[in-house]
């Protein structure tokens, strides 16, 4: 079967882009298929045997790509549909892949090219409208909620990440069938092609990596808390470091590890966490390469999950199941549709409970280490790699 791709984002880069999107393709890869990825001119090119990337112009001029809606993402996309046209017109493909906004252009294309359409939600774009504040007009709310809709009717199949976004998808129609929950709930290493490999390797800054080090030997491991993922205002970090300030007064050796976020973002929160008198007990990382990152979570006693709304489970509550390590989440539903009080720590969304959460975990590691054992078997009868391919084949069964 012949696959096109159509991912509207700088694929692949380590800020902003759905890791979905590179284990989607290499896992239809993996099952026979063959796969041209049309994706935006910015990211670097990655390694996935049978897929073939075609990338529209960069206008690295106009700067880089950003994590939410943008008018910088709507200039690209119209070079997107005229890109996904010509490639239709070139081509026989038997199916196309959308993601995102993508099913938007490719629902209209479909009747003409007479292709099987796949729509990839990630999330629903009129609540990231909403969530991004990219703007207040209704009319353009309206224009994106009836796009959605008829990308869902008009699609063979519809892909939701999480059991609240297929709710949602089942709402927009009443073809339920052709609705499929697959999770981003894979995370090997990504294979980043030639020079751009050996320049990811190096990100890690050393005076950063220096720093930690004697950061971490001031206190026992089991007593670090860690936070790994961007530091977006929908991620909570503001409310979690407020938490934590509280708890250094009942665990004096308890410290804060807070690794990702662009560098604007870490030094506004550096100077958050000193007016609340926590800069020596947070220690923020920045940016590193996804296995610094995974490495720095596994050495901690526990990890955490601020969010405070949304229904969207991120990647990362897959990767600290299968870490081993202790979770500390709120309890919303972006966290309870996975988690449940057997397997992780939920706490409500206060400051005051999430400090007593990471308190709890502090004061019984044995107990938060029980959950944490038992979130990995979860992990491994419902969302593991064996679990995510058959989903995946159930995906192109449906197509075929």
């Amino acid at each position: 079967m012949r696959v096109l791709v159509v991912a509207p984002q700088p694929f692949f880069s380590w800020r902003g882009t759905p890791f979905s999107v590179y284990y989607r393709t290499l896992v239809t890869c993996e099952l026979g298929h063959e796969a041209d990825v049309l994706t935006y001119g910015q990211g670097m090119d990655v390694d996935i045997p049978g897929a073939r990337f075609i990338r529209i112009p960069s206008f690295r001029w106009l700067g880089a790509v950003k994590t939410g809606p943008s008018a910088f993402k709507l200039f690209l996309d119209v070079f997107m549909v005229l890109w996904t046209i010509g490639l239709l017109i070139r081509h026989r493909y038997d199916v196309v892949h959308a993601h995102e906004e993508a099913a938007f252009w490719c629902r209209w294309l479909k009747p003409l090219f007479r292709f099987r359409l796949i729509y990839d939600m990630h999330s629903s774009l009129p609540q990231q409208l909403h969530n991004f504040e990219f703007t207040k007009l209704r009319f353009i709310h309206w224009v994106f909620e009836k796009l959605e809709t008829s990308a869902v009717r008009a699609s063979d199949a519809v892909i939701g990440i999480c059991p609240a976004l297929v709710d949602y998808a089942r709402t927009l129609t009443d073809e339920h069938d052709k609705i499929l929950l697959i999770e981003n709930s894979i995370f090997e290493p990504v294979r980043v092609t030639g020079q751009q490999a050996g320049s990811q390797a190096r990100t890690a800054d050393s005076a950063v990596m220096s720093a930690l080090e004697g950061w971490l030997a001031t206190r026992p491991a089991d007593q670090v808390i860690a936070y790994a993922g961007t530091l977006e205002a929908y991620q909570g970090i503001d409310k979690l470091i407020e938490a934590f300030a509280r708890v250094p007064r009942a665990a004096p050796q308890a410290g804060l590890l807070i690794v990702g976020g662009q560098t604007a973002q870490v030094d506004a929160c550096r100077r958050f966490a000193d007016r609340l008198g926590a800069a020596r007990e947070v220690f923020f990382t920045g940016q590193l390469p996804q296995s610094d990152a995974q490495r720095l979570v596994g050495l901690a006693g526990a990890c955490v999950s601020p969010r405070f709304s949304g229904d969207n489970t991120p990647l990362k509550i897959y990767q600290l199941m299968a870490s081993g390590v202790p979770m500390i989440a709120t309890r919303i539903e972006s966290h309870t549709q996975v988690l449940n009080d057997e397997i992780a720590i939920l706490t409500g969304v206060s400051t005051e409970e999430l400090a007593a959460g990471m308190l709890d975990a502090l004061r019984d590691p044995q107990g938060a280490r029980a959950k944490a054992e038992r979130a990995q078997a979860w992990y491994e009868e419902y969302y593991s790699r064996p679990v995510y391919t058959g989903k995946m084949r159930a995906l192109f069964a449906l197509v075929s």
